[in-house]
């Protein structure tokens, strides 16, 4: 066999994977294989495969008789909307995808090209962990990509799609990378399996409660996404990268928008009710405001009560982060405060400009938020404000109470252009409470005489509960007609498209995680 004969067939044993059996079997569980994956996710014919003829070196156990060239894992690079990108994908019908010294040394190769060349990295997961039969081998491999992920944090784009098993080890590379997504009903995670939580602990539990996607985007705040089957979630990573840029060094990608820059919406002078204590969809608001109603949700299933993802305006991508009313009023809690500030520090990691929608009645009280360390994890949302260095835009729509106003956005936090609807109400607290402790004598004094309590709250509605006094004082720049809300977002943006902030040098800040 001459030489170019023995390569081809090299390169379509690497092509086959485990075989067309194990293929099958893989369509049988919904799931595509690892090479249809990558046909899926990136621009036709852009794949360059690389380490397609590396093999493991195990010889015990029989494995030196389980030979596949590529050793279970596809890596490469190629282009999504023309634009660089690193993949792997693990090929779970070649010893389950396991992860051996030799393919997480094709992980790490790969990396330290996307750091050299400053483009996202992709992880197309489908494995059943490390490889048992190479000992601590194969956990090296797992440090060292964990590492990799770490240095590449906040320098370039590392998105991870759970689209099979993912346990054990394995999962801490997902956790730190920028945004997992998830399959419906085909991917979990878990740190230990349903067998070990029963020997331990006799809980029952199935795989899918333990560590199913919903569970992880509804319940934990571990998943951002959850998609239908392995080509919606495809889909969703490359509409994702369309907001990103390719590193920390260079700005989000800007487009053409067919909306009118100039664009208002009378209908969002009426969307806050003219009761203060009814609810509305913050979505509504935001989908008014943005490019052609596009708004790119992230953790849509995870505290609910504070909405964040990514849209456009004239075609500059931003990240929003929102209070919502219609879920637990707004309040900020340990899940929401994680959420927005995790959000916010991507988005500052990655010169995304920060629009912030303000309706917070304040800090969700009760025991269980107190124990729970609702200040330490509250105090992450206030940091990553804090540090931020991104233009940062904040509109209060209506509540603006307490500390979570200072939270959310605030001139005081280095916020840089901050308006308000004429429906703001930003106070200490709402004026229930405050007159309980203002007038605490005189209502003493009038007894049960509910005209004295009315009037005492209403005198406070009309002075404090408005955004005229914050004004006047220069904490807001402007108080705006709601249907203004677009052009003014835009102009403000434009205004800071130069913009240059700093924080004093340091190693890094102590977040209080």
């Amino acid at each position: 066999m001459n030489r170019i004969e023995e390569l081809r067939q090299r390169h379509k044993a690497a092509e086959m994977g485990g075989g067309d059996e194990r293929r099958a079997r893989q369509h049988q569980e919904g799931k595509l294989s690892a090479r249809e994956r990558m046909e899926l996710l990136l621009d036709e014919g852009s794949f360059e495969e690389l380490d397609k003829l590396v093999a493991h070196r195990c010889h015990d156990f029989g494995m030196d008789e389980q030979m596949v060239p590529g050793d279970g894992f596809v890596t490469g690079y190629g282009r999504i909307h023309g634009r660089l990108v690193y993949v792997f994908a693990q090929d779970f019908t070649v010893l389950g995808g396991s992860l051996s010294e030799t393919n997480a040394k094709k992980i790490c190769k790969l990396m330290d090209l996307a750091l050299k060349t400053g483009a996202p990295v992709i992880g197309l997961n489908d494995s059943g962990g490390a490889r048992i039969q190479e000992g601590v081998l194969s956990l090296a491999g797992y440090a060292e990509i964990f590492l990799r992920n770490t240095l590449a944090s906040g320098v370039i784009p590392q998105i991870s799609a759970i689209m099979g098993p993912c346990a054990g080890g394995a999962v801490y590379s997902p956790a730190i990378t920028d945004l997992i997504f998830m399959v419906d009903r085909t991917s979990y995670m878990f740190i230990t399996g349903p067998d070990v939580i029963r020997t331990v602990t006799h809980e029952e539990v199935t795989k899918e409660q333990l560590g199913g996607s919903m569970t992880h985007n509804a319940v934990s705040g571990v998943g951002h996404f959850i998609a239908a089957d392995d080509g919606e979630c495809l889909r969703m990573i490359r509409e994702l990268l369309t907001y990103l840029p390719q590193n920390n060094r260079e700005d989000p990608p800007r487009r053409t928008s067919s909306d009118d820059a100039q664009r208002m919406d009378p209908a969002l002078d009426s969307v806050v009710p003219p009761e203060s204590n009814l609810p509305y969809d913050m979505k509504d608001v935001i989908r008014k405001v943005v490019d052609e109603g596009e708004f790119f949700e992230v953790q849509e299933h995870w505290a609910r009560n504070i909405v964040i993802g990514l849209a456009r305006l004239d075609g500059r991508p931003v990240g929003v982060v929102a209070n919502q009313p219609a879920h637990l009023a707004g309040c900020l809690d340990i899940n929401s405060s994680v959420k927005g500030g995790r959000f916010v520090r991507f988005c500052d990691a990655f010169n995304i400009p920060l629009v912030t929608f303000v309706d917070v009645p304040g800090f969700l009280p009760g025991t269980e938020q107190e124990f729970g360390g609702i200040i330490r994890h509250g105090a992450k949302l206030l940091y990553a404000y804090a540090e931020a260095t991104v233009p940062k835009i904040t509109v209060i729509t209506r509540k603006a109470y307490g500390g979570a106003y200072c939270v959310m956005g605030s001139k005081h936090i280095r916020a840089d252009i901050n308006l308000a609807w004429p429906s703001a109400e930003i106070a200490v607290m709402g004026a229930e409470g405050a007159v309980n402790i203002v007038y605490r004598r005189e209502l003493a004094a009038a007894g049960e005489n509910g005209a004295v309590r009315r009037q005492k709250v209403q005198e406070f509605e009309e002075r404090f509960a408005n955004p005229f006094v914050a004004a006047e004082h220069g904490f807001i720049d402007d108080v705006i007609e709601p249907r203004e809300t677009r052009p003014r977002l835009i102009r403000a943006l434009e205004m800071l498209a130069n913009k240059v902030d700093t924080m004093p040098r340091k190693k890094h800040g102590n977040i209080p995680l």
